[in-house]
């Protein structure tokens, strides 16, 4: 079996330090295969903020690592760097790739960076990366959990959050949920939820789930949401066998100064 941990929005610069320590002890525990961090790393995209994030990120001990980047880890303020090195700061701590993926016996994981530095917080995804993503997907084996993460949300679940979908997500998941996809994973909203795609997005062919994540270590929690994360747990099936996932949101519990499961999803996947 293989445990993925997805996290989002940390926003490092406005973390919360008890917050912080619960997250290092819930891995310490879990013992994640893959951490998914699905940007907005930082507040401002100042250099010390990516030193704190990528210190974070290797104290939980977690091997092998899938990093975005989000509009906030493109510089806002400082616009001689925003025009000539908006990604300076973001490789620096996480390497040079912006679209990285894991390509590993049981997990493929792609990643696609939906930020525009010419924007102030919108994302979009391209004809090009769109079509990208689906050549990769279409090459994936039965056995692997095919998952594609994105900053901004692929699908919301309500109208107020429309204008924070991600521009050209609905023919991307159309594209993506054809070619084999299983998850979409985003953050930015700061609203964790799962919902299924076909129930979204008109014209989605195949069983396709978009994943959120609040914010996992930041002060600037909203929609009455904790800070959370998502566990993804995954067992490759036997010949002939479903296709079976589970995904589980774990909340921050003030009282408790712990994550604790608060939601828990077994999810029957496309063949």
């Amino acid at each position: 079996m293989s445990l993925l941990l997805h996290i989002s929005d940390t926003h490092f610069g406005t973390e919360d330090p008890p917050v912080v320590a619960a997250l290092q002890r819930l891995a310490a525990t879990l013992r994640p295969d893959v951490l998914v961090l699905s940007g907005d790393i930082t507040q401002r995209a100042r250099r010390h903020q990516f030193a704190a994030a990528r210190a974070f990120c290797d104290s939980l001990g977690i091997a092998r690592i899938l990093a975005l980047p989000g509009n906030h880890d493109i510089p806002l303020f400082n616009l001689p760097a925003r025009v000539l090195d908006p990604y300076g700061g973001y490789r620096a701590a996480f390497g040079a790739d912006l679209e990285p993926e894991l390509d590993g016996e049981d997990l493929l994981l792609l990643g696609v960076n939906t930020t525009r530095p010419a924007r102030h917080k919108h994302g979009e995804v391209s004809k090009a990366q769109v079509a990208r993503v689906a050549r990769r997907l279409e090459s994936a084996r039965r056995e692997q959990l095919r998952v594609v993460v994105t900053h901004q949300p692929a699908c919301v679940m309500r109208e107020e959050d429309e204008h924070d979908r991600l521009r050209g997500g609905h023919a991307a998941v159309q594209a993506w949920s054809r070619a084999g996809a299983d998850l979409v994973l985003g953050g930015h909203i700061h609203l964790p939820y799962l919902t299924d795609a076909c129930a979204r997005v008109p014209d989605t062919p195949r069983a396709l789930f978009c994943l959120q994540a609040g914010t996992a270590l930041s002060l600037r929690v909203r929609h009455g949401s904790p800070n959370s994360v998502n566990v993804v747990r995954w067992t490759p099936p036997a010949d002939h066998a479903p296709r079976e996932c589970r995904v589980e949101r774990w909340d921050y519990e003030l009282a408790q100064d712990r994550f604790d499961c608060s939601h828990a999803h077994a999810l029957r996947l496309a063949d």
